[in-house]
C-alpha cells in the first residue's frame, strides 16, 4: 500500500521529533480516533523492515494522543511507562493504523492501551502510563 486512505488527514503535531519520526495522519470517526503512519524508506532498519524504535515511537504517539485529546482544552502529557509487544514486522510502503483506549484517567495520571494494525493483522499491542501536566 502506498497511499494514505480516505478520511485520514495530516496530524500536524508539534514540530521537532514528531515531524522527523512521521509523518502521522489522523482520522476522526464516530466515537473513535485512529492515527496512521505510512512506513517509508527512512523508517527501515538494515534488514529492510521498519525499525522497532519507529513502531515504539508510533505506539507512544498514539497512546499519549489519546490522553491529550480526551479533554478540552487538550491536555499536556508526558510518558511515564511504555510497554510494547512486537507481534509481526512491517516494511516500507505499508499503511499502519493505531487504535487506543483510555483505560483510566485521574487528575494527574492516565493509563492507556491499544494496538497497531496493518489491515486486519495486529503488529503490536501496547500499554502506557502518562503524567498529565495540569495548570493549577
Amino acid at each position: 500500500m502506498s497511499d494514505v486512505p480516505a478520511g485520514f488527514v495530516p496530524a500536524n503535531f508539534s514540530p521537532g521529533f514528531l515531524t522527523l519520526s512521521g509523518p502521522y495522519f489522523i482520522h476522526r470517526g464516530e466515537g473513535e480516533t485512529r492515527l496512521g503512519l505510512l512506513v517509508g524508506e527512512s523508517h527501515a532498519n538494515y534488514v529492510g523492515v521498519a525499525h522497532g524504535g519507529v513502531l515504539a515511537t508510533f505506539a507512544d504517539v498514539a497512546l499519549s494522543f489519546a490522553v491529550h485529546d480526551s479533554e478540552r482544552p487538550a491536555l499536556a502529557v508526558v510518558s511515564n511507562t511504555l510497554t510494547v509487544n512486537f507481534l509481526a514486522g512491517t516494511k516500507s510502503g505499508d499503511w499502519l493504523e493505531a487504535t487506543c483506549r483510555l483505560d483510566r484517567k485521574g487528575k494527574r495520571v492516565a493509563y492507556c492501551s491499544g494496538e497497531i494494525r496493518r489491515g486486519d493483522e495486529v503488529l503490536m499491542t501496547m500499554t502506557g502510563v502518562y503524567t498529565i501536566l495540569r495548570k493549577e
